[in-house]
């Protein structure tokens, strides 16, 4: 689904207010969970599922063109954890 995609769907469900809030809508959500990330905070959605910051740790990597080793520094990235209810829908639905 693309961000359009949801804006759409969620016009559609609340007729009463207009595409436009529902952008903002999504950009307050979407920038929110965005900065709760970046300051190193978790955000839960019950549920559905929790997103977090992981730490990985600086490596010895390679260049695959010339097989030189290369140093891959340190970084933190996003991860997301899939809810138990969230699981079984997604388990159920492929049963059918």
């Amino acid at each position: 689904m693309l961000r359009s995609e949801l804006i759409d769907t969620l016009h559609e469900e609340n007729p009463h207010l207009t595409r436009r809030d529902m952008e903002r809508l999504v950009a307050v959500v979407l920038e929110t969970v965005t900065q709760t990330l970046e300051a190193g905070a978790r955000v839960e959605l019950r549920g559905f599922g929790a997103f977090s910051v992981r730490r990985r740790d600086a490596r010895a990597g390679r260049n695959p063109r010339t097989g030189e080793s290369v140093a891959v520094p340190e970084k933190h990235v996003p991860f997301f954890r899939t809810g138990k209810e969230l699981r079984q829908r997604i388990d159920d639905a492929s049963k059918k």
